[in-house]
């Protein structure tokens, strides 16, 4: 379920609005297991992820002389978070399509902060926080590390275009291990306000995600993205 976190930076408003962008088999497969994906930290192509900045890291290396263990718990830590990365927007991003998805039958979740918080509250095992991502000058600045959770709410200014909100769950000392990642349980109609369909996709493939959802259930909004539309003149 989902935790308030007073130290982690959220935006303040409940309705500011967030995007998933991701390709059709991951949708249904979210449908399906009525459970939402959570990739483990280290998996991800920035290898920076769950790490600290060079100041930071100088400051836990004096720590750790006396306490190797120290630094080796920070190391092994990253094995046991799992984060579902969203993206702030009030719109529909170009960039964000280009990169998230692999080709024109992508789709993208719209949904908002209070969505994803009360979604999560149908998860029991885990606990979930939700931090909006803070992008730094990882030579020059400090990452705070008295709370295990900054770390992976800090990435490098050359990701700024992402604008990234997460979830992330921790599993703690539980004996349970992720291997690519981690599925919570999520309420999906709660999760979901709007689908958009990818603005280059061909009209029988919106029609095709508009029956599959049907047939799985669910009545989603769902929209073709307007940022391929004709030209006014």
């Amino acid at each position: 379920m989902y935790v308030n976190n007073a130290s982690i930076k959220l935006p303040e408003d409940p309705n500011t609005v967030v995007w998933k962008y991701l390709d059709l088999s991951k949708f249904l497969d979210l449908l399906l297991s009525q459970k939402l994906f959570m990739s483990r930290s280290d998996k991800f192509e920035d290898q920076y992820e769950g790490t600290f900045s060079e100041p930071t890291f100088e400051e836990i290396k004096k720590l750790s002389q006396d306490n190797p263990d120290f630094l080796n718990y920070y190391k092994k830590h990253r094995e046991k978070v799992a984060i579902s990365s969203w993206h702030i927007n009030e719109y529909e991003s170009f960039a964000m399509w280009q990169i998230f998805t692999q080709n024109t039958e992508g789709l993208a979740i719209q949904s908002t902060i209070g969505r994803l918080q009360q979604s999560l509250q149908i998860e029991k095992e885990y606990q979930q926080y939700i931090g909006e991502v803070n992008y730094i000058d990882y030579k020059k600045e400090h990452i705070p590390f008295d709370d295990l959770f900054f770390p992976f709410l800090f990435k490098r200014k050359s990701f700024q275009y992402e604008g990234e909100v997460r979830i992330i769950t921790d599993i703690g000392e539980s004996e349970v291990k992720i291997n690519e990642g981690l599925k919570i349980n999520i309420d999906i109609n709660t999760l979901i306000e709007k689908i958009y369909i990818h603005p280059k996709s061909e009209n029988w493939y919106k029609n095709l995600v508009i029956q599959l959802v049907k047939q799985l259930g669910s009545d989603f909004t769902i929209e073709k993205s307007d940022l391929e539309s004709e030209i006014l003149i």
